[in-house]
């Protein structure tokens, strides 16, 4: 029989669906199409795969060859299919052994030689194939990526030494992962001198996972202390370290060992905030995933990317929704922003001649509704040339980190998650406040006119401020605390 059956795996967002591939030999003049949805690249693989039978010193068999890519509703997409192809054409000819095609899956592009490519995508789909008890082949150079996890995966360099695997001859090694990539160093937060304030709640947002707005004239420091978040949060935890990877993985990026840092450009479009495209990619708000996303300058994004925000922050994923097919990308970022106080940035000082009705639209800029997703809303002020002169060192990155831990340590024992991710009945459970605090909490909130999610996020930073003082509830001073913090709630910027 001129037929055989291969597997190889598909790439749609983070996921890896099966892709069967068909291949059939029959009589008549000599022909090599491809069906099952392919696109241009996959239809061009009938030459990269002729060329690499060719050199690989097998015969390419002049038959009417087709070849059925299924499910036939899935779109296929790049090069990832040539290897499949070339071993179900190899098979229906019958050159390489049929019986053991069911253990493997075959994920590659091949060069005209013969020799095997990396591919995107390549950690979703050793996840995927391990799920389904089968062996993945794949080249060499993606091998690395793949075995970040423990399923059985081979690596190969070439089309020839698929071939002597099949035939029993020459056995594929096993892919090993590289451990010798070392992790990237963060500046420390001793670098920043003074702003007290600011280091504060740089260490309560990272004790929670509280998202976090910067605002104060240029020069202030507010951008040097978004960039040291990364340093003093704890490592990525295993679970965390492959959901990280495999995202960058589909993106096509190089796997990152520390929690993500990415400061997109202000110019940056919504698309390539959310993602998208034709054949969807994570934006960057994915690219943040279980790391940092720094929007500087953030009233200079255009107001539409900035809305997209919304939903992520709340969800903590994002849906893109195409003609062709319906992603969802997790997006469980923390988000860390920075802004001036109006367009010149030198409110209330001599030089300022910014106007009541310029600096209202500037601060429009961002929505009400995006504001109450951020809790923590801090100024950082101006310093003199004697106060940094004077000022000493601050803390190092190590000792806020560790108190870091302690507290998410605490919080993850009393309820199984950060404070910044407790919801409902949640927030009831453990952050319950006594009469003096309820009775604060709730003057404040009326007297500031706060929304109820922005009293829902006072309560949970108030937890974490407890949690960091070791305090099983709490108290007056931590609810004092998180309404400081909601500084763009409590007055208009103008008079900040």
């Amino acid at each position: 029989m001129s037929l055989s059956i291969t597997y190889a795996r598909a790439q749609l967002g983070i996921h890896a669906p099966l892709v069967t591939v068909e291949t059939h030999l029959a009589n008549g003049l000599p022909a090599f199409n491809i069906v099952g949805l392919p696109e241009a690249a996959v239809r061009e693989s009938r030459d990269r795969v002729r060329s690499a039978i060719v050199n690989s010193h097998f015969e390419f068999p002049q038959r009417r060859i087709t070849v059925n890519l299924a499910p036939a509703d899935l779109p296929k997409a790049g090069g990832r299919y040539d290897l499949a192809i070339a071993i179900g054409v190899l098979a229906a000819s019958g050159q390489v052994p049929r019986d053991t095609l069911e253990q493997y899956e075959f994920i590659g592009e091949l060069a005209l030689s013969g020799s095997l490519r990396p591919i995107p995508g390549a950690l979703p789909a050793a996840m995927a194939c391990g799920d389904c008890d089968r062996t993945l082949v794949i080249s060499s150079e993606s091998a690395a990526e793949a075995a970040l996890i423990g399923t059985p995966i081979k690596a190969a360099s070439s089309l020839l030494q698929v071939c002597a695997q099949l035939h029993g001859r020459e056995p594929l090694p096993d892919a090993v992962g590289d451990e010798t990539q070392e992790e990237a160093l963060c500046a420390d937060l001793a670098d920043v001198r003074g702003q007290l304030k600011a280091r504060r709640a740089l260490e309560v947002a990272a004790a929670g996972s509280h998202n976090l707005l910067f605002y104060g004239p240029p020069g202030t420091g507010k951008t040097m202390l978004a960039s040291r978040l990364p340093g003093i949060l704890p490592p990525l935890t295993e679970r965390e370290l492959i959901e990280v990877a495999a995202l960058y993985s589909s993106a096509g990026l190089a796997r990152i060992r520390q929690r993500p840092f990415r400061a997109p450009h202000h110019s940056a479009s919504p698309t390539a905030l959310v993602g998208g495209g034709s054949d969807p990619r994570p934006g960057e708000i994915s690219l943040a995933h279980r790391g940092v996303l720094f929007l500087d300058e953030m009233p200079e994004f255009p107001r539409s990317a900035l809305e997209i925000l919304r939903e992520p922050l709340e969800n903590g994923e994002v849906r893109i929704s195409r003609a062709r097919a319906q992603v969802t990308f997790p997006a469980d970022f923390q988000l860390v922003a920075a802004m001036n106080p109006c367009p010149c940035g030198y409110l209330g000082e001599t030089r300022c001649r910014c106007t009541p009705d310029q600096i209202h639209r500037y601060r429009n800029k961002l929505s009400g509704p995006l504001l109450d997703r951020i809790d923590m809303q801090v100024e950082v002020a101006s310093m003199s040339a004697a106060q940094l002169q004077e000022s000493p060192p601050g803390e190092k990155s190590a000792t806020v980190r560790e108190r870091v831990r302690t507290a998410r340590e605490i919080q993850l024992q009393r309820q199984g998650k950060i404070n910044g991710e407790l919801k409902g009945h949640e927030l009831d459970e453990h952050c319950a406040l006594g009469k003096t605090e309820s009775a604060l909490l709730r003057a404040s909130v009326e007297k500031l006119g706060l929304s109820a999610r922005s009293y829902h996020r006072v309560l949970k930073v108030a937890r974490t401020l407890a949690d960091l003082c070791g305090q099983e509830n709490i108290g007056v001073s931590q609810i004092a605390e998180a309404l400081a913090y909601r500084n763009l709630d409590r007055k208009p910027i103008a008079t900040v």
